[in-house]
C-alpha cells in the first residue's frame, strides 16, 4: 500500500540521506562500529556536515529548524536502519529525539546559545541520563541527588542503561533537587564530559545495538553550576521528562516499523535467491504465506506510525496515544523479525547478515522508553476511568 505522508520536500532529503548512507554506512565501517563499541565521532561530524542530525536545531542556532515535523527524522531512520545500521540510527536517535528536544523547548537562551551549535554539526554529543540500577520505568524512586550550594550544585548518584553515555559531551541528568517523590521535587541538569567527579564508567556489553555505546554513570560531589539548570528553575524536571516523552516513543515506533520493513525487504530478496529441493524458497506455499502475513502486518503498521507522524506535527499526540503506538510498533516489529529470521534459517542466526542483527537490536525496543508492560498501564488507565 502506498504512503502519502512525504512530500518534494522529504523525498528530496531522502535523496540526501541516501547518498549519506552510500558514503559513510559501509561494512567495513559497521564492524569498526561494533568492534569499538561506538559510532566514531568522524562520522557523526560527516552527518552534521550532511544536514542529518540536529534536524530540529533553529536556523538561528545552526540547525534544519524542523521543531515539529518529525518526518524529516523517520527518513533518517528508514533509510540509516534499510542500510542495516541499527547502531547508527540508534545514535542519531539519542541526539535528536533525546538531548537536542530539551534544550529547543525547555532550554534558557544561554542554554541554547551555548550547545546547540555544536549539536547540529555533531561536535556536541548528548545523552539523556534517567535510569538508575534501582529506578527504571518508575522515575520517582531515583536516588541521584543534587544539592544546593552557592552557585549552583553539588550532584551524587549514579546512572545505569544510558545509550550514548561514554561518548556524550554532554548529558540531561534527572536529578533529586527536593524532598520525597512529588513532581516538583525533581529537576534536569547538564552535566558535562570533564566535570570533576563526573566518571562515564564502564561500558555495557549488550546483545544488540553492538556499535552503539551504552555506559553506567557516577557523580561523586560533583560540581554543576546553576546554568546547567535547564529551564533556570528547579522542581520542572518531572514535567519536562513527561513532555518530551511522546516523541521519544513515537521515535521507538517508528525505528520498529522502519526495522519491519527492512526485515520483509530483505527475506523476499533472500528467498527468492535461496533454493531447497530444486526450488526457491518463495516458491513454497509456506513461505509465500508467510510473507503474506508479514507484508500485512508492515503496510498497517505504517498506516498506524504515519497517522502518528501526522498527530505529532499538528501538536495532537498525547502522551497515552504515543505510548499505544510504542508498544504496538515494537510488538508487530518483533513478531516480524521473529517470522523472517525462521525463514532465513541457519543463514538468519549469524550475524554477518543484517536481519540477525536487526533481531537482536529490536529485543531492546520492548524495553527502552518505558516497558511494554508500562506503556499497556499507560494506556488502560484513561479507558478504566483511572488517573
Amino acid at each position: 500500500m502506498e504512503r502519502d505522508i512525504y512530500d518534494e520536500d522529504h523525498e528530496a532529503f531522502r535523496d540526501v540521506v541516501k547518498e549519506f548512507v552510500k558514503r559513510y554506512v559501509t561494512n567495513e565501517k559497521r564492524e569498526q562500529w561494533d568492534a569499538a563499541g561506538e559510532i566514531d565521532r568522524a562520522t557523526m561530524l560527516a552527518a552534521g556536515e550532511a544536514g542529518i542530525i540536529g534536524l530540529s536545531v533553529p536556523d538561528e542556532f545552526g540547525g534544519a529548524g524542523m521543531l515539529q515535523d518529525y518526518r524529516f527524522r523517520a527518513v533518517v531512520n528508514e533509510e540509516i536502519i534499510a542500510a542495516g545500521a541499527g547502531s547508527l540510527a540508534g545514535a542519531f536517535g539519542i541526539q535528536d529525539d533525546l538531548a537536542v528536544p530539551y534544550l529547543v523547548h525547555m532550554g534558557t537562551d544561554e542554554q541554547k546559545a551555548k550547545w546547540l551549535p555544536g549539536m547540529a554539526t555533531g561536535e556536541v554529543l548528548g545523552a539523556l541520563a534517567m535510569t538508575e540500577p534501582g529506578a527504571g520505568s518508575d522515575l520517582r524512586g531515583i536516588k541521584t541527588t543534587a544539592k544546593r550550594v552557592e552557585g549552583g550544585y553539588v550532584v551524587n548518584g549514579a546512572k545505569t542503561f544510558i545509550s550514548s553515555g561514554k561518548t556524550a559531551d554532554i548529558v540531561v541528568t534527572f536529578v533529586k533537587t527536593g524532598e520525597g517523590n512529588r513532581p516538583d521535587a525533581f529537576s534536569l541538569l547538564i552535566l558535562e564530559n570533564g566535570m570533576e567527579g563526573f566518571d562515564h564508567g564502564k561500558k555495557l556489553h549488550k546483545m544488540g545495538f553492538q556499535g552503539h555505546d551504552t555506559a553506567e554513570l557516577s557523580f561523586s560531589d560533583v560540581f554543576v553550576p546553576e546554568e546547567n539548570l535547564i529551564g533556570g528553575k528547579e522542581g520542572l524536571g518531572f514535567v519536562q521528562l513527561m513532555m518530551n516523552l511522546p516523541l521519544e516513543r513515537l521515535s521507538i515506533g517508528v525505528a520498529g516499523a522502519a526495522a519491519a520493513q527492512a526485515a520483509l525487504d530483505w527475506t523476499v530478496e533472500y528467498t527468492k535467491d535461496r533454493e531447497a529441493f530444486g526450488e526457491r524458497i518463495i516458491d513454497f506455499q509456506n513461505t509465500r504465506f508467510k510473507l503474506a502475513d508479514v507484508a500485512t502486518t508492515v503496510d498497517a503498521l505504517w498506516a498506524y506510525i504515519d497517522r502518528a507522524l501526522k498527530a505529532y506535527a499538528e501538536g495532537k499526540l498525547s502522551a497515552d496515544e504515543a505510548a499505544k503506538v510504542k508498544f504496538w510498533a515494537t510488538e508487530r516489529e518483533w513478531e516480524v523479525l521473529d517470522t523472517c529470521v525462521q525463514l532465513f534459517g541457519g543463514y538468519g542466526y549469524i550475524t554477518e547478515y543484517p536481519i540477525a542483527r536487526a533481531f537482536l537490536d529490536a529485543r531492546v525496543h520492548r524495553i527502552y522508553g518505558g516497558t511494554n508492560e508500562i506503556m499497556r498501564d499507560i494506556v488502560s488507565r484513561p479507558i478504566a476511568g483511572k488517573r
